[in-house]
C-alpha cells in the first residue's frame, strides 16, 4: 500500500490528510472496481490525495461541505482518465488479460489494509465489466456495488440524471446478458475448488473430465511470462483438460493454499514460498461442474501477495 505523507506540517494539510485516510478504503473499493488493477488504483489514490491536499492554497477543506462526495468525485475522474492509459497497455499485452486479483491473507478471508478489505465484485464479474465503456462501468460500480442513487452519480461524473439512467440501464442489460444471477454458496464453491485442484495437481484427466462442464472455458493470463498459458480462451472440456495437465512450465515445488479472492473461495498456487498463480472458478447453476476457469499467473499481478504466508 502506498504510504501517505503530507507535504509540510501545517495543520490544514494534516487535517485534510486525516480526512483522506478516513475515506481511503471506500475510494480504493470504487477505483479498483472501475480499473481492475491494484497498482493503478494506488496511483489514482495518490493523485487524488495530492490534488485534495494541494487545493485551496494550503487550506484543502475550505469550501468543501461534503469531503466524502468531493473525494469520490475526484477519485472517479482520475480513474476515468487513467482508463485511457490502461487501454493503451492492453493493446500491446501478450496473451489474455485478466484483472489483478485481491487475495486475502488467510483462509478465513481476513486481511490487513484497504487493498484487501475493500468491497469488490468477483473476478469473473470484473471480466464482464471490462466490456463496458468507462462511463458505463463507473455508473455500474457506483450504483450496483456501492448503492449510489442516480442523482449523486450524476454529480460525480458531471452528467445529467437522465444520462446516468441511460448509462445504468445499458450497463445492467449488458451484465445480465453475460453474467448469470446465480452465485454458488461458499461451501459448494470451496468443495468444487478443492476437487478441481486435486484432479489438476494429480494430472488425473478422468477426474478432470468429471469436474469440468462440457462447455467449460479457461482464461489464462500470464503476460507472456509463464506457461502453461494460452493466447486465447480455451473452450471445451477436452481442450481445457489437456491444457491443465500438459505439465509444461509449472512450478518445481507446487503448494496450493486456499484463499478468498475478490470475496470468493479460490486457490493460490505457490512455487515454494513465491506466488505462482491465482485460480478462480465459475460453477454451473447446479454447483457440481466447473463452467469457467480464471488463472492469473503474470508475476507482475501477484506482487502484492505476501510470500510465505501459510
Amino acid at each position: 500500500m502506498t504510504e501517505i505523507t503530507a507535504p509540510g506540517t501545517d495543520a490544514p494539510a494534516d487535517e485534510a490528510t486525516g480526512v483522506f485516510v478516513d475515506h481511503r478504503e471506500l475510494l480504493f473499493g470504487i477505483v479498483y472496481n472501475v480499473l481492475g488493477s491494484v497498482a493503478d488504483t494506488e496511483d489514482v489514490l495518490q493523485e487524488t490525495w495530492l490534488s485534495f491536499t494541494a487545493r485551496g492554497g494550503g487550506a484543502p477543506l475550505a469550501g468543501v461541505d461534503n469531503p466524502r462526495a468531493y473525494l469520490v468525485r475526484a477519485a472517479v475522474n482520475h480513474a476515468l482518465r487513467r482508463r485511457a492509459a490502461i487501454s493503451r497497455r492492453r493493446e500491446t499485452y501478450v496473451g489474455q488479460w485478466l484483472p489483478e486479483p485481491l487475495v486475502a491473507e488467510d483462509e478465513a478471508g481476513t486481511a490487513d489494509g484497504p487493498a484487501l478489505r475493500a468491497e469488490s465484485v468477483s473476478l469473473a464479474m470484473l471480466v464482464v465489466l471490462e466490456s463496458l465503456t468507462p462511463l458505463e462501468r463507473a455508473v455500474f460500480v457506483l450504483g450496483e456495488v456501492f448503492g449510489y442513487p442516480h442523482a449523486e452519480i450524476a454529480e460525480v461524473i458531471d452528467r445529467s440524471p437522465a444520462a446516468v439512467r441511460q448509462l445504468a440501464h445499458r450497463a445492467r442489460e449488458h451484465v445480465r446478458a453475460r453474467r448469470p444471477r446465480y452465485e454458488a454458496r461458499p461451501r459448494v464453491r470451496r468443495e468444487a475448488t478443492e476437487r478441481f485442484v486435486r484432479a489438476a495437481l494429480g494430472g488425473d484427466i478422468a477426474e478432470l473430465m468429471e469436474v469440468l462442464a462440457p462447455d467449460v472455458t479457461a482464461w489464462t493470463d500470464a503476460g507472456g511470462k509463464r506457461r502453461p498459458a494460452s493466447l486465447r480462451p480455451v473452450h471445451g472440456r477436452d481442450k481445457v483438460a489437456r491444457l491443465l495437465t500438459s505439465g509444461r512450465g509449472g512450478p518445481r515445488d507446487p503448494v496450493w493454499r486456499y484463499r478468498r479472492v475478490n470475496g470468493d473461495d479460490a486457490a493460490v498456487l505457490f512455487d515454494g514460498n513465491a506466488p505462482f498463480a491465482v485460480l478462480v472458478l465459475d460453477l454451473t447453476p447446479e454447483g457440481d461442474r466447473v463452467s469457467g476457469i480464471y488463472v492469473v499467473a503474470n508475476p507482475d499481478k501477484l506482487t502484492h501477495l505476501m510470500e510465505g504466508k501459510a
